[in-house]
């Protein structure tokens, strides 16, 4: 299981390094565009739109890289003190009550505008169109990878759900160093587990 946990962890980092690439070529052409327009008086209509289209491939398919590096913004400061069962616990409501929603109707509905665009082989709308059907099948590439991303993510919450511990990851990515903010607030390790008891206990009365 864990073989296959880290196979799909590199398979979301290959994607979202190959389309890091992306910037490169918006550094060019960005500047190739300033330059041509005000040193040469020539600018040309579809560089906003393929700066666009570039931006948009970019950030779309950072999604399941960054889930990947568990690098995603999170309230670290409370999350980062409870024992791992309950981050587990918390972390594994949330995919299923709102992630996976969120991210099958990404991919069923950017498939179904990618083909859509695809068969009125869909332009963009200036003197210098350019094809943006290519484009829109980024949506669904980068929602099924994300998606893929998130089932093993939900992997790892049984996991640790069943084991107490959070299965390793190739490189963890920790926002907040928890044990010295620890340090800093006079807080032990009993301390969360009576704090955990207690919400427990509320939990149970409600």
């Amino acid at each position: 299981m864990q073989k296959l946990l880290l196979a799909v962890d590199r398979l979301s980092t290959w994607v979202g390094k190959a389309f890091a690439w992306t910037v490169v070529g918006l550094t060019l052409l960005i500047t190739w565009e300033v330059f041509s327009r005000y040193a040469l008086n020539r600018p040309h209509g579809w560089v906003l739109d393929a700066q666009i289209m570039l931006y948009g491939a970019m950030f779309m398919t950072a999604g399941a890289y960054t889930l990947a590096k568990n690098g995603h913004v999170r309230g670290d400061v409370l999350y980062g003190f409870f024992r791992p069962r309950t981050q587990a616990a918390i972390d594994l409501t949330l995919y299923v009550l709102f992630f996976l929603p969120g991210i099958v109707a990404l991919t069923w509905a950017g498939w179904t505008f990618a083909q859509e665009s695809l068969a009125i082989r869909e332009q963009t709308f200036n003197a210098d169109p350019l094809p943006l059907y290519p484009f829109k099948f980024v949506i669904p590439l980068a929602g099924a990878v994300l998606l893929l991303q998130g089932l093993v993510e939900i992997a790892r919450c049984v996991i640790c759900l069943r084991e107490g511990a959070w299965p390793s990851r190739e490189q963890d990515v920790e926002e907040v160093d928890v044990d010295k903010l620890k340090e800093m607030v006079h807080v032990k390790d009993e301390d969360i587990a009576a704090l955990d008891s207690h919400a427990a206990r509320q939990e149970g009365r409600s």
